[in-house]
């Protein structure tokens, strides 16, 4: 019997059934999950979202694929909610607090690891968002931020931690368009974001580090 899902979310609902199913013991360790074309019809979604939820969970430790044999329960125990479904749910101080251990991690990172190719990317971020706060156009100005925030944590060259930001930074937009009713914020702290890039440009990690530290206390102030 097909037991379809709405339109909404579908990679997200997929894995939280398949969480369900293994959490009530439908699959048990070790067990082989059907294949591809089962899960579509079960589930009433297409190839994509079947393929993302899988990844969701392997991501999270709940299943393991293995080329060629399928995809197999790896772990049954402790919370294994998807992280995007988890973020959905989560307060704004709670993702705020993650938020700023990340990027003060990344900005140190970044200086130790920052390619020329890095540097242009921040640059070229950094004069957008100083420019959308001069001209006070906050969405402008929000997608300029975050973005220039995911390039330092792409330079961190540390993939997991560059994708833990990625994860973060919708809701994060989403935090900050309901925060901030005008680019005053990001004109008072153009300065700051202006030496946080010199820090990493000249690769003083522990200035990095700082800088950030003092973007996120006049941010959250």
């Amino acid at each position: 019997m097909q037991n379809n899902i709405s339109k909404r979310s579908l990679a997200d609902e997929v894995a939280a059934r398949i969480q369900h199913q293994i959490a009530s013991g439908h699959y048990k360790i070790g067990d082989k999950l059907p294949i591809e074309p089962v899960l579509m019809q079960q589930f009433g979604v297409g190839r994509s979202s079947v393929r993302e939820a899988i990844k969701l969970l392997v991501n999270s430790g709940l299943l393991r694929v293995q080329q060629g044999l399928g995809t197999f329960v790896e772990d049954n125990s402790g919370v294994r909610e998807p992280l995007a479904s988890r973020l959905k749910r989560s307060g704004t101080q709670e993702v705020d607090e993650v938020r700023q251990l990340l990027e003060m991690k990344i900005a140190e990172k970044a200086a130790l690891n920052r390619t020329a190719t890095d540097i242009a990317k921040m640059e070229g971020y950094l004069e957008l968002r100083e420019q959308a706060a001069t001209v006070d156009d906050i969405k402008a100005c929000i997608d300029a931020d975050i973005s220039f925030h995911v390039a330092i944590a792409e330079a961190s060259g540390n993939d997991v931690l560059s994708d833990l930001y990625k994860s973060f930074s919708a809701t994060v937009k989403n935090s900050f368009l309901r925060m901030y009713p005008d680019a005053a914020i990001f004109r008072e702290t153009a300065g700051l974001h202006r030496e946080l890039l010199n820090s990493i440009i000249e690769q003083r990690s522990g200035d990095a580090w700082r800088f950030a530290a003092r973007i996120n206390g006049h941010i959250t102030a």
